[in-house]
């Protein structure tokens, strides 16, 4: 995990002399693998930078965030936390659209008023590899443009830089890194993805549909091509090198 980590970092410019940086923290597999490989970064890394945990409490039944409070606590680095109550929100403010998509924009927004009302001036966010892929694939298929996550870019307020540190880390590897570490992780906690819709007295979980079509038609694809994955980063490295807002 270091050595994809480390090398991204490197390639993009991610983490610089005197940074403050601030990892946004669901409790998911790959947020856990990235602090973790963040810790250690922070307490070995020539390169001297502060960092700090900040995690979105979207106030459902099934999300308790707690235990994150205790590691990160553990590990003696400063959290963070906002409580919004972004289920509601979303059936409030959306029609026939994507709730993945607005939950995102929500706690993209919350990440960045802690990370100005703190004085952090990176967030880190957990995407891999995967879903940078995926992402690629979807805008291409599905909007008609050649875009995808980048993995270091500014804002447009110029205040702050966002960054990916595991766009080289595959998620499988997030996941065999967090089993063997024994960290525990909060399963699937989006509460669209979880989202509930009653009607005439039943329950009907509605998940959103796109990015698992195209997760899966990648590891189709993979199957036959075991160098797709290399061949997609290739032709994604201009858009992967692109400077400015995301």
């Amino acid at each position: 995990m270091l050595k994809p980590v480390g090398e991204a970092i490197r390639r993009w410019n991610m983490i610089r002399e005197g940074d403050r940086v601030l990892l946004g923290l669901s409790g998911g597999k790959d947020s856990m693998a990235l602090l973790l490989v963040l810790r250690h970064l922070h307490r070995a890394s020539p390169v001297r930078f502060e960092l700090g945990v900040a995690n979105i409490n979207p106030l459902t039944d099934s999300y308790d965030p707690e235990p994150l409070h205790e590691i990160v606590q553990s590990l003696g680095l400063p959290f963070h936390m906002a409580r919004e109550d972004l289920l509601t929100r979303a059936r409030k403010h959306i029609k026939n659209a994507s709730y993945c998509s607005f939950c995102s924009r929500l706690k993209r927004g919350l990440l960045y008023q802690i990370a100005r009302t703190q004085g952090y001036n990176v967030l880190a966010l957990a995407h891999h590899q995967d879903d940078i892929a995926q992402s690629f694939l979807m805008s291409a298929f599905y909007n008609g443009k050649l875009w995808t996550m980048a993995p270091n870019y500014a804002v447009r307020e110029g205040d702050l830089r966002v960054i990916r540190p595991m766009a080289l880390v595959r998620e499988r590897q997030n996941r065999a890194y967090v089993a063997e570490a024994g960290i525990p992780v909060i399963e699937e906690n989006c509460p669209a993805c979880l989202m509930e819709e009653r009607k005439e007295g039943e329950v009907e979980l509605r998940m959103p549909t796109t990015r698992e079509h195209i997760k899966a038609l990648l590891a189709r694809e993979e199957l036959e091509h075991p160098r797709l994955m290399d061949s997609l980063m290739t032709a994604m490295g201009p858009l992967l090198d692109r400077e400015g807002a995301e």
